[in-house]
């Protein structure tokens, strides 16, 4: 592209009359409309394949941290991209599965300009959305967002549309257009032809299609674990900086006992109206604002009354705190957002018997519910089980995976789907452990994987409360979680004590040397890691590949940042003259959230430890 400046240099400021004001606007309106479509053009031509070229994997640019020369071959120059854009958040992760489209179908895109060229003169102008607020598309396929992609009739710039499937024809209005990265975000206004995998009668929310807090409603619960599969591999092609064959095939996903009246958790929230109208002595209401949750691409709040999402007494507690708020709306000086969080109680009906973490039977004073609390009592054979909704983020929460009792502040974190922690913790029990045979190994490979059999400790960073130092510590002779929030270790010390295990322990540990006084040998551990959604920062991922456990299993709610952390251990590194890596033996997605786009991952990785030269030269021979 030539690029053309005229530099004037004036001694004084210059003094330019209307008309001369009006003909510098419209010459410097050309060049910036002009330089604007040679630009998108010059990024479009260069985004197409190149046929007949060594066939490239696409993945994300490496990260500041990661080597020149990864394990996985070629590495992207990175595309410039808005400051405010963070590795593995949404706004990229979009981003992403649009340029795919794009180069999925620039061919067409060439095509179509060609054929539209011969029909009617090209005129350059700004691609605005205030040009066509209203345009009918057909979407292609659904993003790793849960949001439709459709494509413009020349098929050089895509449309997000949100609540819709692959194959849907519908009705959109232009709400926001990203200029540099090809697309724009729309409203969905109506569904003009559903697509045959589109099925509304799933739908059980009146919100649904304006609240942003669901995405799939209307997709069969069998292709949202589908999606959430391919997500996953999306997730890992991207950015994982791995060639194709270093990834073994994602498992299907598990899927949710509950597909709704899962969530333990919500968090309504509600703003301060601008001129609220606050009780007055004549007895005059406050006027109310909206309770509930985002409207679907705004910071707007829409008023829910009732979200199918949550259990039965999460939507009690709702229902309740919404005419609490009501009442006193007037003690509030600005918004707030309410929390509601299910905690369970269980009361054995033999009185001389403790459950298997000692809980014992309680006293039919201490079951009495207080005030007007609602209370929803379910009878098993054994206990009686008590589900309360606490509103107050300092009161104590107790939920129970299986048998294990666990104790939190309301407030904390604690996976918000109780149906699937039971067999998501099975999983893991049953993939902690593997026999040598399971172990990938070749005679004439020069390195073979950690023999995962003489595993005896368990090793639980990013312990939170201790959710997997619990659940797995009876199959390891000793278990220790370890985290640097002091909170944290707190809560998981007593709910170790409260199910009683004495070969668990906890520590707090310094984020600058987290594994320095850990006292199990590596090559006899297996390390479990959950970190936020942000991922594992360069640190850690050092220090864990100096540690060099034998086995990792890593948990993360955001497979993207998941797969680019994967990475980073599978290229490895040289620690004290030894070369450390590890090898993916499964990734599978497990589906905590369904009828929305969210999917959370486990893989597991062994340490791959290199052959004794003799023991090659004989396999060789």
């Amino acid at each position: 592209m030539m690029s053309i400046c005229i530099n004037v240099l004036y001694p004084h400021p210059p003094m330019f009359n209307s008309a001369a004001r009006a003909l510098i606007f419209s010459v410097r309106s050309s060049f910036e409309i002009s330089s604007l479509h040679i630009s998108r053009r010059q990024r479009f031509i260069s985004s197409r394949p190149f046929h007949g070229r060594l066939q490239e994997v696409h993945r994300m640019p490496q990260t500041p941290y990661r080597r020149a020369n990864q394990r996985g071959g070629p590495q992207h120059k990175k595309k410039k991209v808005s400051k405010d854009i963070k590795e593995g958040d949404t706004d990229q992760v979009l981003l992403l599965d649009v340029e795919a489209l794009l180069r999925k179908h620039a061919e067409d895109a060439e095509q179509a300009k060609q054929d539209n060229a011969e029909k009617v003169p090209t005129v350059t102008r700004k691609h605005k959305s205030e040009s066509f607020p209203e345009t009918e598309v057909t979407v292609y396929e659904v993003s790793s967002t849960g949001d439709g992609l459709a494509l413009s009739h020349l098929f050089d710039h895509v449309y997000v549309v949100p609540f819709t499937v692959a194959g849907d024809r519908a009705r959109v209005k232009v709400v926001k257009t990203m200029h540099e990265e090809s697309y724009s975000v729309t409203d969905l206004l109506e569904v003009i032809t559903p697509s045959p995998q589109r099925d509304d009668s799933l739908i059980k929310c009146q919100y649904f299609a304006k609240c942003g807090g669901c995405q799939l409603q209307m997709l069969p619960y069998e292709d949202q674990l589908k999606h959430k599969r391919r997500i996953l591999e999306k997730a890992y092609t991207n950015f994982s900086g791995l060639l194709p064959e270093l990834i073994p095939a994602i498992r299907d996903t598990m899927a949710s006992p509950l597909q709704y009246g899962y969530r333990t958790k919500l968090t309504p929230h509600f703003p301060m109206p601008t001129r609220i109208q606050r009780g007055s002595a004549d007895g005059e209401e406050s006027e109310m604002p909206p309770i509930g949750f985002m409207l679907k691409g705004r910071r707007t709040v829409i008023d829910i009354e009732d979200c199918p999402l949550g259990t039965d007494i999460v939507r009690l507690g709702m229902k309740r705190e919404r005419k609490r708020v009501a009442k006193s709306l007037h003690t509030y000086s600005k918004g707030a957002t309410l929390l509601l969080r299910e905690s369970t109680t269980r009361y054995y009906k033999d009185p001389g018997r403790r459950s298997p973490n000692g809980t014992e039977r309680a006293s039919s004073k201490e079951r009495q519910p207080v005030h007007d609390e609602p209370v929803i009592r379910r009878e098993y054979p054994d206990y009686i089980e008590e589900k309360r909704c606490i509103t107050d983020q300092n009161s104590t929460s107790i939920e129970y995976v299986d048998n294990y009792k666990f104790q939190n502040k309301a407030g904390q974190f604690f996976q918000n789907n109780n149906s699937i922690l039971a067999p998501f913790t099975q999983y893991i029990r049953e993939n902690a452990l593997l026999p040598p045979s399971t172990s990938s190994s070749s005679p004439s490979s020069s390195s073979t994987t950690q023999r995962t059999s003489k595993l005896k400790y368990l090793l639980d960073a990013y312990s939170g409360s201790g959710l997997f130092t619990v659940t797995l510590s009876p199959i390891f002779l000793s278990s220790l979680g370890i985290d640097i929030s002091a909170d944290s270790i707190e809560a998981a010390r007593r709910n170790a004590r409260a199910n009683k295990l004495a070969n668990t322990g906890f520590a707090a540990a310094d984020a600058a040397a987290i594994f320095k006084d850990v006292p199990y040998p590596p090559d006899k551990t297996l390390l479990v890691i959950d970190p936020p959604r942000k991922g594992c920062d360069n640190n850690f991922l050092q220090q864990l590949l100096s540690y060099g456990p034998a086995r990792v299993v890593y948990v993360s709610c955001n497979v993207h940042t998941q797969a680019r952390d994967v990475g980073v251990l599978v290229q490895g590194g040289n620690f004290k003259g030894e070369e450390v890596r590890y090898e993916i033996e499964s990734i599978k997605g497990f589906d905590f959230f369904p009828q929305t786009g969210h999917v959370e991952g486990v893989a597991i990785l062994n340490k791959v430890v290199p052959r004794p030269k003799d023991t090659i030269i004989a396999a060789a021979g």
